[in-house]
């Protein structure tokens, strides 16, 4: 009887523990370079273990916008963990998009006041995918990659460390 009460126990600790994703993408890279106005400037990497470094230059905490905001100096460097819902949900993202398969280029610079994002994706067998998008003129599904992953600057537990 104590052995099938052990045998219980021991399933019942493994089943409670935590179980590491397993993710096609090695790293999730995201870039939001500068527009003539207030828009964030900040680069994000994301790990397959949810660990995540968030450079943040400009523009990502600040709700008013001045000139003088470019000789501040950068925001700093954050580390946090994203969250495993957030993180599965990008994931879901991605893979929705067939990454692969998107253009290297999007968006025409016939109008010089918009960002450039930049977003590259690093694949657990070694290859990886650069997307350059002036404007953020993809694809609904590419954009909708975009906007999540910027809320992740103001829905995630960061904390500075430079």
């Amino acid at each position: 009887m104590k052995y099938i009460l052990s045998l219980c126990a021991f399933i019942f600790l493994l089943s409670c523990t935590t179980q590491k994703t397993d993710s096609k993408y090695s790293k999730i890279e995201y870039k939001a370079g500068p527009c003539f106005g207030s828009c964030p400037i900040f680069t994000i990497t994301i790990n397959p273990d949810r660990s995540a470094i968030l450079e943040a230059e400009h523009f990502n905490f600040s709700k008013d916008f001045s000139k003088g905001e470019f000789s501040k100096p950068r925001e700093g460097t954050f580390k946090g963990t994203i969250k495993e819902t957030d993180y599965n949900k990008l994931v879901s993202l991605l893979n929705g998009l067939d990454v692969k398969s998107l253009k290297d280029n999007y968006g025409t610079r016939n109008v010089t006041d918009l960002p450039t994002s930049y977003l590259r994706i690093n694949f657990a067998d070694g290859t990886s995918k650069n997307v350059e998008d002036y404007g953020k003129s993809g694809s609904e599904k590419l954009k909708e990659v975009y906007m999540f992953i910027e809320e992740l600057r103001h829905n995630q537990q960061w904390t500075k460390v430079k």
